[in-house]
């Protein structure tokens, strides 16, 4: 990893360039995807399994009999562990639920907001270089505690046809309604329009590639999406208290996910800079993942000397990381100076990967610079409101000149007649 300074480290991220005829070809690639998909259905779904899987679909929905057989596939000690997850994540997310509200005024007036859940979600979870059963957990669960009656879900099937064992149990563990052997931008228009074997649904979740990102993107308006998800991130602020090991591995952590993730470590000592950069060689020679892991540090890591945490604290704000860090002293009360990142971890012992699995807080985060103005997934996401509006005839004679004058002042003369009509009938 390369050590660089802070002013260094921006003037990189400055000198960045988009590359407009990549974005512009995915964009073509995918807006093809999703017209093949709207027109010809199920057809369009089996050519493009074929075309980018390499397989033949025998059948789009996952059966009672895969899922039984699922089960035999994994081992006890997976079950229990999924089961604590599950656990840890609805207790969490059970004090996001939102109720309906009413409240009364005098003269008769009823004002008041109905929660209601949204009908059906799509979840996408991810497969081809990992499998992803902790995805299911963190994105079906809230949608359960918010009431959706139908949840279903689409992923890339294995070389064998069928979808990896962990994550059909992990579907079954939280009552996930449907599972389709989809996957891609192909999978996103399914659910958006649906096809003869694929219900459309109202809302898409999960996260994706680069294909699945930009296919949410066109979707958008057809129906809701969570976010659009970018490569992970891992951003982590160091004083001399933390300990290089860990850092290392949980800098590498989030490398292994794929080679367009970012991993930074922020220090205010040169001397913990050098022994992690150490580290980061050490720990990365004999991770199973290691390809990727090095494409991704070489690419993208970073470790950023700066003066002050102080300065620190201005460099993650910009950088608005998904995951931060805070492995300082008395990182509880440093926490105050952070307004941007999707989450938090804070001191020696609580590493991002805590909260990929099971401490219970949603791990579908948002990424590149999007937590300026976005959350984390969570039972609202699963939530539509509506407002309700109550005036007795006194409490809108009360009211009705100042809505004609504000309803002429904007030139809607039939605005202003509909209470002029009803405050002549007095």
């Amino acid at each position: 990893m390369r050590i660089l300074t802070g002013e260094q480290y921006k003037e990189e991220i400055r000198s960045k360039v988009t590359n407009e005829q990549t974005a512009q070809k995915l964009d073509q690639d995918v807006l093809k995807i999703i017209e093949q998909v709207r027109e010809r259905g199920d057809e369009a779904l089996v050519e493009y399994t074929e075309k980018f899987d390499k397989l033949t679909l025998e059948s789009i929905r996952v059966s009672e009999v895969e899922f039984a057989e699922a089960k035999t596939l994994v081992a006890p000690d997976f079950i229990r562990a999924i089961q604590k997850a599950h656990q840890n994540i609805k207790e969490f997310h059970e004090q996001q639920n939102e109720k309906s509200w009413f409240t009364t005024k005098e003269n008769g007036i009823l004002l008041g907001q109905k929660v209601t859940p949204l009908d059906s979600v799509g979840i996408y979870v991810p497969g081809g270089k990992a499998a992803y059963p902790s995805t299911v957990l963190m994105n079906a669960i809230p949608a359960k505690i918010a009431g959706v009656r139908n949840i279903a879900m689409t992923t890339p099937p294995q070389q064998d046809g069928k979808v990896n064992p962990h994550v059909l149990v992990a579907a079954a563990e939280v009552g996930v309604d449907v599972v389709y052997k989809v996957g891609g931008a192909q999978a996103i228009a399914a659910l958006a329009y649906g096809t003869e074997s694929i219900q459309k649904v109202v809302k898409i979740v999960g996260p994706g590639n680069a294909y699945v990102a930009r296919a949410k993107k066109w979707v958008f308006g057809d129906v809701a999406i969570d976010m659009i998800a970018g490569p992970s991130e891992i951003c982590v602020v160091a004083d001399e208290s933390a300990v290089a090991g860990y850092v290392a591995s949980d800098l590498l952590s989030q490398a292994e996910h794929d080679e367009q993730a970012t991993a930074i470590c922020i220090t205010t000592s040169s001397a913990f800079a050098e022994a992690l950069q150490d580290e980061v060689k050490i720990q990365m020679d004999v991770l199973d993942r290691k390809l990727i892991i090095e494409k991704s540090i070489t690419d993208n890591g970073r470790i950023i000397l700066v003066d002050t945490l102080a300065e620190a604290f201005d460099l993650v704000n910009e950088h608005a990381p998904e995951h931060l860090q805070l492995m300082i002293e008395n990182p509880m009360e440093k926490m105050q100076y952070i307004q941007n990142a999707g989450a938090i971890f804070l001191g020696n012992h609580s590493p991002e990967a805590l909260g990929d699995y099971i401490a219970g807080p949603n791990h579908t985060l948002p990424t590149s610079g999007t937590s300026t103005f976005s959350s984390p997934l969570g039972v609202y996401d699963f939530l539509k409101k509506t407002s309700i509006i109550h005036y007795s005839k006194e409490a809108l004679q009360d009211v009705a000149d100042d809505i004609i004058t504000l309803a002429n002042a904007e030139g809607l003369s039939a605005h202003a007649n509909s209470i002029a009509i009803r405050k002549a009938d007095n």
